[in-house]
């Protein structure tokens, strides 16, 4: 009789360690070919566990060869030809260290998230009831446009919260932004021209640049993109971050808006492209409505994402189109499936229906207000060594060294001391004048005390 120590502690359910231990023992060459296993019946009885954990195990057997079923007989050790034991290979380390093995104690990624307080609790219960009282639908291919439930609830959280307007069978779920960037160029004509903020959100960017599309930059001032700029390009595609734009964090005026909007009814291929990023988190003041909802001519093209709200791993983007782009979409992809899984797209729509969103949302807001201004706090330290923008929203800030150090030498001091900073000419797609060094300083993925403990590093080997 074959026996088999179970350990109820370990990960692995008991009917996987009878298998792998028969299978590491007939490759070892312990159980020999032909060799007769113990029954079912006898051997569940032996380890003091159910007939189907021992026929599951056998099945496995079975169906990877390495034994078989003789009717009335039970089951025979097969015989193998050649076993090999494959070791794993050894890869020389690459000399070029990534971004990623690089370790720093403290991150003021501006595009970080606060991933440590996930709604686990809600997440794992959805999830749970959604397979549970699944009608047999959940696993199965979603619409091409994602499941209309989930388009009607987001629709009814973007007009209640954003102002926005048209209907959910304007919105396409898509796993990721870059994803939905990639569809909409197929829409748009073939040989656009797209005019980017300068300095831009980079992920954008590269998205464009990667498809072989010419992007323009045009300036922005404290009023947002410069209208008069844009004019003076041959850009038929305007890619903007009006309610907090990225990543200097300023608004876009309601002028400018209006400007923008003009710009695009001259011409009937013109698009506006509306990336609603952070939009969210605002501290001072009501929330700034989508430049979508000023839209009279269905000329805006509005985007977001959950990942910077609920989490970078919850791959559930949207995009919003007018009339005429939708036509064109449903003729071109209309027998494309959608890239999001059906259950997770049930979990999300349960957690927008139900107020889990919005209970996150609130608690997520107050962390951040918190941490924002702990870091606003312990900046100012430095006295008019620095000066400060885009404060009032999102999860970054923007800081100025009036001082005598050089960018070099700050970001050099800082990564001695385990500190990432990220400078602002890293998200420029063009030269632009800068009179002093500038970071983007995000607070999202650190904590208050963390966030203390790196200003005051700072203002030790800064000063």
């Amino acid at each position: 009789m074959i026996t088999i120590y179970l350990d109820s502690n370990y990960k692995k359910p008991y009917y996987e360690q009878i298998y792998e231990y028969i299978r590491d023992e007939i490759k070892k060459g312990n159980i020999v070919h032909n060799e007769k296993l113990p029954s079912g019946r006898k051997l569940a009885e032996h380890l003091g566990v159910s007939r189907s954990t021992v026929d599951t195990a056998y099945a496995q057997l079975v169906a990877e060869g390495y034994i078989k079923s003789s009717p009335q007989r039970g089951y025979f050790v097969c015989e193998i030809d050649e076993l090999l034991n494959i070791l794993p290979v050894s890869y020389p380390i690459s000399s070029v260290q990534s971004k990623e093995e690089k370790r720093f104690k403290y991150d003021f990624s501006p595009t970080g998230a606060d991933s440590l307080n996930f709604p686990d609790t809600y997440w794992r219960k959805l999830s749970r009831e959604c397979i549970s009282y699944d009608d047999g639908t959940i696993f199965r291919s979603s619409e091409p446009q994602g499941d209309i439930g989930l388009r009607r609830e987001l629709f009814n959280y973007l007009h209640q919260n954003r102002g926005v307007n048209g209907s959910p069978d304007n919105i396409i779920i898509g796993a990721g932004s870059q994803y939905l960037m990639m569809l909409l160029l197929k829409l748009i004509k073939p040989r656009s021209i797209i005019a980017m903020e300068n300095p831009a959100y980079m992920p954008a960017f590269e998205t464009f640049e990667s498809l072989d599309r010419q992007v323009v930059p045009v300036p922005v001032d404290e009023g947002g993109m410069s209208v008069k700029e844009l004019n003076r390009t041959e850009a038929n595609i305007a890619y903007v971050t009006p309610s907090h734009q990225y990543p200097l964090g300023m608004v876009m005026t309601v002028n400018r808006r209006t400007g923008l909007l003009n710009w695009a009814n001259y011409e009937p291929d013109r698009y506006v492209i509306e990336d609603d990023y952070d939009s969210e988190f605002r501290y001072q003041g009501k929330p700034i409505p989508a430049l979508q909802s000023m839209d009279r001519g269905k000329k805006v093209i509005y985007m977001g994402t959950f990942s910077k709200v609920v989490s970078p791993a919850i791959r559930i983007s949207y995009m919003l189109l007018p009339d005429s782009l939708m036509n064109r979409y449903r003729q071109t992809f209309s027998n494309f499936p959608s890239t999001v899984s059906r259950l997770d797209q049930a979990i999300m729509t349960r957690f927008l229906k139900e107020g889990y969103f919005e209970r996150h949302l609130n608690r997520l807001r107050n962390r951040y207000r918190s941490r924002h201004d702990v870091l606003i706090k312990e900046l100012k330290g430095f006295g008019e060594l620095i000066r400060l923008s885009g404060i009032h929203a999102g999860s970054s800030v923007v800081m100025e060294w009036m001082g005598k150090m050089t960018e070099e030498e700050l970001l050099e001091c800082a990564e001695q001391q385990g500190i990432m900073l990220y400078p602002l000419k890293k998200y420029t797609i063009a030269p632009m004048f800068q009179m002093y060094p500038t970071f983007l300083m995000g607070f999202a993925q650190l904590t208050e005390e963390d966030i203390k403990a790196a200003v005051s590093l700072l203002k030790e080997v800064w000063r």
